[in-house]
This record gives structure tokens, sequence and C-alpha cells, in this order.
């Protein structure tokens, strides 16, 4: 993105030093409405002389700064001349680095700790007394390096939030980027607004204007894009945003591939080729995507599957224009955490993502992916700012495996439109009964566990249907929702009675973590 005098805005540059919550740390601050960047350790430096820097954060990690390999930071990040905050290991790194000690603490802190703040200014600014914030540390500073003095103090650790104001450094040894902590917000707005001194004039829209230059930029005055359109929000968004920068040069392909939620293929032609005049072409895949599915039961290969097939539908379908030499995805932050380290730090690869992990080595086209940087908030924000109809814009999410994911077990026909009837009764009477405002996401699963049953003095064995309800901001972490009695009771005799193949209905009521939100 550049301001209106051709510059970058001024903005963060969030160092990942190997944390989970290292994008979550930079979405904080985008909730400051100040720009944020993310780099790992070993482009840091050129990234902050690159960007218009107006502050610098050292993310947490799983190290220990005495550790060998632990990450290291560019020590010249100190003496740009614009303040830093360093989070848990960011800290200690910059403790240590500064002369301070750190060592390995007699009381680990894990979880919700309470802190005694002694100097309510600077990052503090506003807190005052005790609050609750997020610990996640075994080792801790011990002798502060000169010019430092102590904010706030836990029960175990006493150098729990520092900072030396005259140069601009700071420090926190619990997590401010999670909703557990309760002020953590504040923390951070105090960062930017009040440490950096930055406008908060950044909002989420800005993106698109960025995202325009970028794609007009990378495909070219001739080169045209060929779009998986999902009619889910992630895909429309980025199908505007690309239409808004090449026009007749984008060419959208929705692929029917018989693991869609009912009604889908219909809201796409009416929203896409008809709203939006969009190149839309419809693919029905149906048979290619079971085939290939036929047998298989394991959650990975089902992602690995699907995600070739729909590169191999649109490689197929992009024959037909000389210069598609590029594929559009609507691939967010939360895919691409999940599936690869993306960031260089030593972050876990939880599941992979049919548009992340499942691409071909051999593809030869280049991914345009404006979204990429952005979690699903922003991205509605961006969509009603593009004028996206709001049943489109506030969809629940859903995985780009589609059904395929929610149907455990093997992937049939006759399965898929079980689950897919089931589905649609849990979503549609959440919705009229105007309880789906706030959710994250509720739907169906079709377990491949049968269970006896009698209907009608007779003797059933069939599946089981789990109801997931969760709640979440950024799916990065979600808890299970409870529904109201009376509701619960109404969607499973609907299940049971209209739905052959399922006699017994279930409730999922696991977190994330230890769980996901998606079974597979």
């Amino acid at each position: 993105m550049t301001s209106s005098n051709g510059k970058s805005p001024r903005g963060i540059l969030v160092v990942d030093l190997g944390a989970q919550y290292s994008q979550l740390i930079a979405r904080r601050v985008r909730e400051a409405n100040v720009w944020s960047e993310i780099a790992p350790p070993h482009e840091a430096l050129a990234r902050a002389k690159k960007m218009n820097l107006g502050g610098v954060i050292l993310s947490g990690g799983p190290a220990s700064v005495y550790a060998e390999g632990a990450p290291e930071v560019p020590a010249e990040l100190l003496e740009l001349g614009v303040p830093v905050l360093g989070i848990c290991y960011g800290l200690q790194w910059m403790a240590r680095e500064l002369g301070g000690h750190v060592e390995p603490s007699d009381h680990r802190e894990f979880g919700r700790t309470s802190i005694d703040v002694r100097r309510s200014s600077d990052v503090l600014e506003g807190i005052d007394g005790h609050t609750v914030v997020w610990m996640s540390h075994g080792d801790k500073v011990t002798k502060l390096p000169d010019g430092f003095v102590t904010y706030a103090s836990s029960e175990s650790c006493e150098h729990a939030a520092v900072g030396d104001p005259a140069r601009g450094y700071y420090g926190v040894q619990f997590h401010p980027e999670v909703s557990h902590t309760v002020r953590g917000r504040e923390v951070i707005g105090n960062f930017v607004w009040r440490a950096c001194d930055l406008p908060g004039d950044w909002r989420p829209e800005s993106i698109v204007e960025r995202e325009v230059s970028k794609i007009r930029a990378q495909v070219g005055d001739t080169g045209e894009v060929v779009m998986g359109l999902s009619g889910g929000v992630d895909s429309s968004v980025a199908a505007v945003i690309a239409h808004k920068a090449i026009g007749e040069r984008l060419h959208c392909i929705f692929v029917d591939n018989g693991l869609l939620r009912k009604g889908e293929r219909e809201v796409v032609e009416s929203t896409f080729g008809r709203h939006f005049h969009m190149d839309l072409t419809v693919v029905d895949a149906t048979d290619d995507f079971l085939g290939k599915l036929k047998g298989v039961t394991d959650p990975e290969r089902k992602r690995k599957i699907i995600g070739h097939e729909f590169v191999e539908v649109f490689r197929r379908e992009a024959t037909r224009f000389e210069n598609a030499h590029f594929l559009g995805q609507g691939t967010l932050y939360p895919d691409v955490i999940e599936s690869v380290a993306a960031h260089g730090g030593n972050t876990a690869v939880i599941k992979s993502h049919h548009n992340v992990g499942g691409l071909p080595e051999d593809l030869e086209m280049d991914l345009v992916e404006p979204l990429r940087e952005l979690f699903k908030d922003e991205v509605r924000v961006i969509g009603r700012h593009l004028g996206l109809d709001a049943a489109i814009v506030e969809r629940q999410p859903f995985p780009g495996p589609g059904l395929a994911v929610r149907c455990l077990g093997e992937v049939t026909a006759e399965r898929l439109a079980v689950l897919r009837e089931a589905d649609h009764i849990v979503t549609s009477e959440i919705e009229n009964a105007g309880l789906h405002e706030g959710l994250w996401q509720y739907f169906a699963v079709l377990l491949p566990v049968k269970s006896v049953g009698v209907m009608g003095d007779a003797r059933t064995y069939e599946e089981a249907c789990a109801i997931r309800v969760v709640q979440s901001e950024d799916a990065m972490t979600a808890d299970w929702v409870s529904l109201p009695h009376e509701l619960v009771g109404k969607i499973s005799n609907r299940i049971i009675n209209e739905v052959r193949g399922i006699n017994r209905v279930v409730l999922d009521v696991s977190s994330k973590p230890p769980a996901t939100i998606e079974w597979e």
C-alpha cells in the first residue's frame, strides 16, 4: 500500500521469532489502525530499512536465548531510531543484547497470571493496580540493562514489564496479543500511539489500493488470471479485487466438485455472473473428485487430492486463455500459518490447506493471492467496502476441501447427500432462531460410527452426526458455544426424522486448542 504522497504508510515491523501468534501481533497493531508487516529475523533489517518504519515489535518464541540455535535478531534493529517492544522471547533477547541477564526461572509461568502495575505510564498508560495477563515462559530477565526500570511484576517474575523510555525500549514478559491478556490491546495501542507516535490512520479498506496495484504490476498489461471461486467470502473478495485490477482479463472458475453445501452453486452463479458481470465458468467435476477420493479415509490425503484436483481443473480451463499464466486464490493467513512456517520461524505445521500445501511442484502458473496476509475479519471489512452482498460477506467460513473434511471416513456421493441435508438443517435452524450473529462457524459432521437405534418399533443401525458450533475472532483459537436446549432438541429431531442414514446426534464441546475447528 502507498499513501497519497507515494510513500508507504508509517508502520510497525513485527519480527517473527518462532511464535505461533506473530500474525496475531500484527493483527492487533492493525486493530489500532496502524499498518504492520512481518519478517523473519534474517530479513528483518532489510525490511525495516525498506518500509516507512515507525517501530519494531520482537515476537515471542519457544526457544531460550542462551540455547544453541536460538533465533538471533540483527542488533542494528535497536539502532534505527524507532521504539522497540520485546514480547516474551523478544524481551529476553533485547535485555541480554543490551547488557542484562536472562536465566531459567525456578517457577515457570503458563496461563493466566496476575501482575501488579507499579508504573502506569508509557506502554502501561491507563493500566494500574492488578490486571490479568497471559504468561508462557520458562526463562526470565534477572538483571535489567542500564537505563531500564520495572513497570510491573508478578509473583514469580519481578520484571513482567520493563522499559527505557529515554531510548524507546520496552518489554513485556506476557503476551498482550492474545485475548486472555485483559488489557493487552491497550498495551499494544499505547506502544504504537504513544511510544511510536503513529497517527492510527490505516484502515483495512486501504489494502484494496495496495493489492490492486500489486496485481497490475504482477500480471502486466496482457496477462490473464484464472481465479478459483468458491462463493465464500475469501475467494469472493479476492475475485472482486482482481476484477478491479484487470477487469475482463480475470476468468473466474467455479468448480462444482460435489463437496458443496446445499444451494452453493446457485448463489455463485447469481452473484458473480449476473451481479458483478464477471467472466464465470461453472465446471461440473463431481465425478472426477469423488473418483479420486474413492476409498480414501486419511484427512491429509483427502486435502492433498482435492487441492491437486482443483489445480488440475484450473490448469485445464486456463488453456482456453492464451495469457492465463496466473492462478488467483483467496488464501488467508490462518491457512498459511497452519500449513507452513510462514515467516521462517519455528512454528509447527498443524494441517495442510488445499490452497497452500496441496499445490503441485510443477505448477506452471504464478499465484495471485491478495488476501494472504489478512485475517477473516479484515476481509469482511474489505468485502463491505467493495459492495459485496451481506449474504456473502457475513457467511460463515467454509473449508476449501468442502464437505470432504466433515464427512469422516470414505467420501461417497451417498454419504455426502446425507451430510448435506443434515448440515442444511443445522445452519437454517440456527439462522432462523437469529442466533448466528457472533458465531464463527456452525455445521454438521458425519461420523463413520454406526450405532443401534429404534425407529417405529424397528431396529436401526446407522451413522451418527455431530453438531459443531464455535465462537472465534480469527480461527487461531475458538470456544464451543452452548445453544438453547430447545433448539438443540429441534435440530436433533429434524435430522433423525428427515435425514435417512442418521439415527444419533451428538454435540462437539471441544475448544481450539486442543481440538481444531474442523474435524479433519
